[in-house]
């Protein structure tokens, strides 16, 4: 389904443009495009997201952590 953004009469064209990012991000159309532009093998796509996972915890441990 397209994203379509109608120009009010009057309407500067960076305001519609700024509406249609607006939609384009929160249908997510980019980054699926960016995780479909290449294949990875499922043990790949295994092990990146458990680096990801690891990566966030460590993160909101020093975040959420002991404050000492």
């Amino acid at each position: 389904m397209p994203i379509m953004v109608t120009v009010k009469r009057d309407e500067p064209f960076e305001k519609a443009l700024r509406r249609f990012k607006k939609k384009y991000e929160k249908a997510g159309i980019l980054k699926d495009v960016k995780k479909n532009s290449f294949y990875l093998k499922p043990s790949e796509d295994r092990r990146l997201r458990r680096a990801k996972a690891q990566k966030r915890a460590r993160r909101n441990m020093f975040k959420f952590g002991s404050s000492r």
